[in-house]
């Protein structure tokens, strides 16, 4: 994540947000790609893939030696403040 100088580094959405948002763009993107993309390494991005594989809000396809990546959209988020809407409705709002 790139930040000017004088600004604060934190942002509104998690980077398991930001791992999804980009999976919306672009289902076939490289972890190599994803990591640089949200500004964190390749290991947090496999960690991140691993969680939502488990919570069953990601599944992973093979496609040769590449990956794709489809997301659950109809699952609820995950933070009881926001429980009542579903993974679609974030990446509406951003898409």
């Amino acid at each position: 994540m790139m930040s000017m100088p004088n600004e604060t580094t934190w942002t509104f959405l998690s980077n398991h947000a930001h791992v999804l948002i980009c999976l919306n763009r672009d289902p076939g993107l490289r972890i190599r790609d994803l990591a640089e993309l949200v500004g964190i390494t390749e290991r947090a991005v496999q960690r991140i893939i691993s969680e939502l594989v488990e919570g069953n809000y990601i599944s992973i396809n093979k496609d040769g030696r590449r990956n794709t990546y489809e997301i659950h959209s109809a699952k609820p988020l995950r933070h009881p403040v926001e429980q009542h809407r579903c993974i679609r409705d974030l990446l509406h709002l951003i898409s």
